[in-house]
């Protein structure tokens, strides 16, 4: 299957827009069926599945005080400027400005359902580090796995807010297929150590991902970005 995969680019985006779009389409026929214990089941499964693949991750890493250092330095830089609020702030205000101006779509409120989702499939940490970690010539396990929880979120999302969902498959894939080509890019730069401790560091901003998930401790985990960035600098020199 990865051979397949491997041979389209950007396919982790591809399939990952494909299951938004199937989602939506599936939430839009069935109109507030699906029942809540539903969805709520099928997270938990994901959520474990999540909390198994960065405990793998982590142990990748090889460097502990880069990890460490990448890690709490590129937390505190992200709390102090305040990323993930003013990411989720901004992109709130301009929905709600929107909204107000009455975009609307056959009754259907098209632009609330398009920047919702869009908030919620192009924002966390997995859009990145599955972007990036295809850019890198890996399989795209994380954006298989974020596939599939996109898709039990388009399913619920479009059944209530409608065919706005669905739209935001074109911005997820630019996004996400930007960030892979970025990555590509760097990919003669950046050694096979440093990939470890990448994936390392990435994997335990995908264990607090798991526990957000789960309902068992909420992480701001977007502000942990920053690290991803200081990770290849300390693996530089330390």
């Amino acid at each position: 299957m990865y051979d397949f995969i491997d041979a389209i680019p950007a396919a982790g985006s591809i399939i990952n827009a494909l299951a938004i779009i199937v989602g939506s389409m599936i939430g839009l026929i069935i109109q507030r069926r699906l029942p809540e214990r539903i969805t709520m089941v099928a997270f938990q499964v994901i959520g474990l599945f999540v909390l198994a693949l960065g405990m793998q991750m982590t142990f990748q890493g090889k460097n502990i005080l880069v990890v460490i250092l990448s890690l709490l330095v590129g937390t505190i830089i992200g709390e102090w400027i305040e990323l993930e609020e003013k990411l989720q702030n901004g992109l709130k205000k301009m929905r709600t400005r929107m909204i107000e101006r009455g975009f609307q779509f056959g009754g259907d409120h098209l632009v609330e359902g398009f920047l919702t989702a869009f908030l919620l499939f192009c924002m966390g940490s997995m859009a990145i580090l599955g972007a990036f970690e295809e850019g890198v010539g890996k399989p795209p396990n994380l954006l298989l796995v974020k596939s599939m929880m996109d898709f039990v979120s388009s399913i619920a999302l479009a059944s209530t807010l409608g065919i706005g969902v669905l739209f935001s498959a074109i911005p997820l894939f630019i996004y996400q297929g930007g960030l892979t080509l970025g990555a590509f890019c760097l990919n003669g730069f950046i050694s096979d150590i440093m990939i470890d401790e990448i994936t390392a560091v990435g994997g335990i901003m995908l264990l607090g991902l798991a526990f957000s998930i789960l309902n068992l401790k909420q992480f701001k985990v977007f502000n942990m970005i920053p690290s991803l960035l200081l990770v290849v600098v300390f693996s530089l020199f330390l």
